[in-house]
């Protein structure tokens, strides 16, 4: 068998620093659920965020999916670092862009805390499509191990999943704490056709995303996410029906085509598992 590739030092230095980032990024995501001195995300920004700050906010359950998010994000930092995994192509072609969400999602959490509203879209939308990167070179199959292709796909899938629903709740948020005026669109038009939207995004990602365990996360976050979109009226408020139809109906479409993806989704490429 021909030996694999050897590391250099510019993958040791990619594992040391997805190690030093992935340390701040995950204290960084403390302090934004309370601790450190920080208050819960749902509080901050004058309540801009909060579960029943727009019919578009997901109920306050929804955020329990970050504890999944997080953990697969240090299982991966952890894979990654492992001396055994640092010439992996896998790892060799979503190193830094895992690096870069970490980073990105630690600037939204501290845009939010400190009251930057506005701040917080752009940086979101920097982090939709870094992740949308993930999934376009994971859909290339670099050869790894098979367990590595498990986590680091379904880590990404969890993720973009989420964050794709995020994005329509943060940017309604803003709106709503916005000087405009966007009353003269009646709430049942503009609902129907924000949530159509993020329905397609997410099912048509979920789809086409080449992996099944990427088409799996992202099918179960965004699912999750726009349920509790229509939990949180039925709970929350403020009340909307057609809210509630609408997203419920989003998630259903999203869970259909997610399975479809999933189904047609081929095997990874494998490489032999390196030694620890």
């Amino acid at each position: 068998m021909p030996p694999g590739p050897v590391a250099t030092s510019a993958d040791r230095l990619r594992q040391v620093t997805l190690v030093v980032v992935g340390a701040a990024a995950m204290a960084v995501a403390a302090w934004g659920a309370g601790a450190f001195g920080g208050q819960e995300i749902q509080n901050a920004a004058s309540g801009a965020l909060a579960a029943d700050a727009t019919v578009l906010a997901p109920g306050t359950g929804a955020f329990r999916v970050w504890s999944v998010i997080y953990l697969a994000l240090i299982v991966t930092v952890i894979l990654q670092a492992l001396p055994s995994r640092a010439a992996l192509p896998l790892h060799r072609t979503l190193g830094w862009w895992v690096l870069a969400s970490l980073v990105l999602n630690a600037a939204w959490i501290s845009a939010a805390q400190l009251g930057l509203l506005g701040l917080t879209v752009p940086i979101i939308g920097a982090l939709v499509a870094v992740l949308a990167r993930c999934l376009v070179l994971l859909r290339a199959r670099p050869a790894a191990p098979r367990l590595d292709s498990l986590i680091v796909g379904t880590t990404v899938g969890l993720y973009l999943g989420w964050v794709c629903v995020a994005t329509v709740a943060n940017v309604t948020a803003v709106l709503a704490f916005s000087s405009w005026d966007l009353s003269f669109l009646p709430e049942g038009v503009w609902v129907t056709v924000v949530l159509a939207v993020a329905a397609a995004v997410c099912g048509v990602t979920a789809l086409a995303a080449g992996q099944r365990a990427v088409a799996i996360g992202v099918t179960l976050t965004s699912t999750w996410g726009l349920v509790w979109i229509a939990i949180g009226r039925l709970t929350a408020g403020p009340d909307s029906t057609i809210t509630v139809v609408v997203a419920l109906a989003a998630a259903a479409v999203v869970l259909l085509l997610g399975a479809l993806g999933a189904v047609r989704a081929p095997r990874p490429a494998t490489a032999p598992s390196p030694r620890a």
